[in-house]
């Protein structure tokens, strides 16, 4: 939802939905986050003229700090991270360093971007798997083999036959007819012979780093990428699994 065209007072509002009390940090947010949408909006020449500014919000535990920032960062569309960054003043502490902290709100970013990406293609995705589970209910048109083929009994050579316009019509009304008995759940127990990709797996090396001592699990196959071939195999699933791995294809 692109919430960029809300004034300060509109999204102390929203803020009031979720939190209670805390006026003046609402207040001070709100602008502070209604300046950042107007620097980005505003010709370049006129940006250096609103200065954005990064919020510190002090007080005991329970007031609100985090919920505050959290529904912030959800009306900016941003991605949220909670450390805790008192631990790094703490003599002889030994754990997460900046560089990981970057890390993982780099990782947030990417899956909010994958997950708005699929919402955008979801009902595309789903309307391409149902044509092709109906591809796979419906039996395939007749072919016309050659004579000596008939005769060796081989499946070579085989040409489509050219389907006339009663033939036509019946193919698209026995498809509807499979595709309203699809939306109606009448074949959600048929089964379905479709090829799936195996999931991927391959061998995990640990990695420690010096600042961290971090383990990190590199999958050496996401490291190849598509240099090494994924396996496919046939599998009899039922209909309602066969819209969703196809749609998760797509």
């Amino acid at each position: 939802m692109n919430n960029s065209g809300l004034t300060p007072r509109e999204i102390v509002e929203k803020l009031d939905r979720h939190i209670i009390g805390q006026a003046d940090a609402k207040r001070a947010v709100a602008i502070a986050l209604r300046n950042r949408w107007r620097r980005q909006n505003v010709p370049e020449e006129l940006a250096d003229e609103i200065s954005p500014k990064n919020i510190i919000m002090i007080g005991p535990t329970g007031v609100g700090k985090t919920e505050i920032a959290r529904r912030l960062a959800k009306l900016d569309n941003s991605p949220f991270l909670k450390v805790e960054a008192s631990k790094f003043t703490e003599v002889g502490y030994v754990g997460r360093d900046v560089e990981s902290m970057i890390r993982d709100l780099v990782e947030l970013s990417i899956n909010m971007l994958k997950a708005e990406e699929q919402e955008n293609v979801q009902a595309k995705a789903a309307e391409i798997a149902e044509e092709r589970v109906l591809d796979l209910l419906i039996p395939p048109r007749p072919v016309e083999k050659k004579v000596g083929d008939m005769l060796n009994d081989s499946d070579q050579e085989q040409i489509d036959l050219p389907l006339t316009d009663d033939q036509i019509k019946k193919q698209d009304a026995t498809r509807e007819k499979m595709r309203k008995w699809l939306h109606d759940g009448k074949l959600d127990e048929r089964m379905v012979e479709l090829e799936v990709s195996e999931p991927k797996s391959g061998p995990m090396i640990e990695i420690f780093s010096a600042a961290g001592m971090e383990d990190m699990g590199l999958n050496l196959k996401d490291m190849l990428g598509n240099m090494m071939p994924q396996k496919k195999k046939r599998r009899n699933v039922k209909v309602p699994e066969a819209i969703e791995v196809m749609a998760a294809e797509e």
